[in-house]
């Protein structure tokens, strides 16, 4: 397979470390700055209320595990790097769903993202029902997670 070129489109910064439990990463507030030269693509991002963040795991030294303890824990069966969130993948890229709290001209303030201080960003796009969950909607209008009004 041919190897592929992606840009990060921005940084991320919060308070988490790689001792950051998985479970205060659903509540950690984190920001998203994003390199002003792509900012003109966060038009109309604020409309949402949830948007899908993909990140580059760029902190695993290239390491590849195929099979794993989910989170590293040793209690839980070992499994397929595919059946979990980990970030040791053939191709370390991980995508989280946030809650968007605010956005500041090129910086979304975000809660939930699962990615260290520093991680690079790679794409944002809205959460949309009928593609990320699968469910049937009858108004297109009304696919994407908004905020209400």
């Amino acid at each position: 397979m041919e190897k592929l070129t992606v840009t990060p489109i921005g940084t991320v910064h919060n308070e988490a470390t790689p001792d950051t439990r998985s479970e205060d990463f659903r509540r950690l507030v984190s920001e998203i700055v994003v390199d002003p030269k792509y900012a003109d693509g966060l038009t109309g991002v604020e409309e949402n209320e949830l948007l899908t963040v993909v990140f580059y795991f760029d902190r695993n030294d290239g390491e590849c595990r195929l099979q794993l303890h989910p989170r590293g824990d040793e209690s839980r069966p070992i499994t397929g790097v595919f059946n979990t969130r980990s970030q040791f993948r053939p191709s370390p890229v991980g995508i989280t769903v946030v809650k968007l709290k605010e956005r500041k001209g090129n910086r979304l303030i975000v809660e939930g993202l699962d990615a260290l201080d520093g991680t690079p960003v790679i794409d944002i796009k809205p959460f949309v029902r009928t593609f990320d969950t699968g469910e049937e909607i009858n108004d297109p209008g009304k696919d994407r997670a908004r905020r209400p009004h």
